[in-house]
């Protein structure tokens, strides 16, 4: 799918000044691509929210009798919970999502001016393996701008000062923090020295492709003026190492990378994620920076939701990063994720009654903990009854819906494909993936979810762990 190794740019290196410039007025010029008609991205949502209950509604109409036979082995309202959870709520989202990427259409880049100066914060810990390249990813960006890099290491116990020590670049600040604190604590030890309007956040193991940062910040700068955050685009560097990588190498090409998509979209992109985001320097300090919790970049976005802001997402402005090589740490990171929205929701539920059109998304996303719950006590064990000729939560008609999430797969490896072509990358071949992925990945990722719920809400210890 992904290539092997990430495609280094021919440009050549910039020395870019530190000095921090006067950062020019951020300009939003609407252009309406020729010959296509324009819809309102209200009327947009409109008519995919309505598309959607329609589904749902039809979807029920037809799981009547399912839920019937069903409460009279469990109880009509447990039936129905179980029903709604896995089948008609999942449908719900499955058809908005189908419906808003079909409407969706990414407006030009438009912008006046000077590009501003940005701050590149990268938390390091134990990187040795790849801070370097990271570094000379950056080196390769063309970005028409003054640029700072501020690598924070934190507190590492192998060779990743070493390597750091071996680079000499006149807009590299490296911070050695002697105590490891956590990936928050990091950053905003790196805030405290920003010294350009736009932060933007790259982890330590990740390779910018291309112009990343001028399409990052190009975004940024076209994008609508009440935006405070842009979300970059992260896909796998190691996808070929293992079944684990080849199976995640789609989760990031589509459904992470259709979500954020289809949020940008209605205005209300969940997570900037730490991997790669662009965030007003001035934002950042005004909410406070990355509160210390789990999942920082998450409870960081609500925070910047929250204030009345609007977060994007760049969907050609690319980094690759290191996938977990083992479905431990597969667990251990949507575990962590899973923390982090329940975390969100602790600090910031009262988005729940924002009157926006991302709310809808936030709605979602309570859903997340009762959906995963009912997938992993009920569809799962359905799944292993019906081997067994008990058809009593799955059977022949579930092959029903296979058409339905080919026809959704087909849909977002499109869009990405097209993306892909127009950054001079290429899908590769990775069948084997794609089908364990498309149809065995909920049963390891769902009960996954469910254990980083519970241990969140039992108040475990936290750590790193894994991003």
């Amino acid at each position: 799918m992904t290539p092997l190794a990430p495609i280094a740019t021919e440009d050549a290196q910039h020395e870019i000044p530190l000095s921090l410039s006067n950062p020019p007025r951020v300009v939003s010029i609407a252009r309406r691509p020729e010959g296509r008609a324009y819809l309102p991205v209200r009327l947009k949502f409109a008519l995919t929210l309505t598309a959607a209950f329609a589904w749902a509604g039809f979807s029920l109409h037809l799981a009547l009798p399912w839920i019937h036979d069903l409460g009279r082995l469990i109880g009509p309202v447990a039936a129905h919970l179980v029903i709604w959870g896995v089948a008609i709520l999942p449908g719900f989202m499955n058809a908005f999502l189908v419906i808003g990427l079909m409407l969706d259409r990414r407006p030009p880049r438009a912008w006046q001016g000077a590009f501003p100066g940005v701050t590149v914060l990268v938390a390091a810990y134990n990187e040795e393996a790849s801070i370097l390249a990271t570094v000379q990813s950056l080196a390769r960006q063309n970005y028409p701008g003054p640029m700072q890099v501020v690598v924070i290491n934190d507190g590492s116990t192998d060779g990743t000062m070493i390597k750091l020590a071996s680079v000499n670049y006149p807009w590299l600040t490296v911070l050695d923090l002697v105590k490891n604190g956590g990936k928050a604590a990091a950053l905003n030890q790196g805030l405290k020295v920003a010294a350009h309007p736009l932060t933007i956040t790259l982890d330590g193991d990740s390779y910018l492709y291309g112009d990343a940062l001028r399409n990052l910040v190009g975004r940024f700068l076209s994008d609508p003026p009440n935006t405070a955050a842009v979300a970059g685009s992260v896909l796998v560097r190691n996808s070929r190492l293992n079944l684990v990588t080849r199976i995640q190498e789609w989760d990031y090409f589509h459904g992470i990378a259709a979500i954020k998509r289809l949020q940008s979209l209605f205005q209300g992109t969940l997570v900037a994620q730490g991997a790669f985001s662009l965030y007003r320097t001035d934002v950042l300090r005004e909410v406070g920076g990355w509160p210390e919790c789990v999942g920082e970049d998450i409870v960081l976005t609500w925070a910047i939701l929250n204030a009345g802001h609007r977060v994007g997402y760049c969907e050609d402005a690319i980094t690759f990063t290191n996938a977990p090589t083992s479905f431990r740490q597969f667990i251990r990171q949507r575990q962590r994720w899973s923390r982090g929205l329940i975390e969100a929701f602790k600090v910031h539920g009262k988005l729940l009654l924002k009157p926006r059109m991302s709310t809808v998304f936030v709605w979602w996303n309570l859903l997340f903990p009762y959906m995963d719950v009912a997938y992993t006590l009920f569809f799962i064990p359905g799944i292993l009854l019906a081997l067994f000729g008990i058809y009593w939560i799955a059977g022949p008609m579930t092959l029903l819906v296979l058409p339905m999430a080919g026809a959704v797969n087909y849909l977002m490896y499109y869009i990405q494909s097209h993306m892909f072509r127009a950054q001079g990358l290429h899908v590769r071949r990775n069948p084997l993936g794609f089908i364990v992925y498309a149809l065995f990945y909920g049963i390891v990722l769902q009960p996954g979810c469910v254990l980083g719920y519970l241990a969140e809400m039992l108040n475990l210890r936290k750590h790193w762990g894994t991003k």
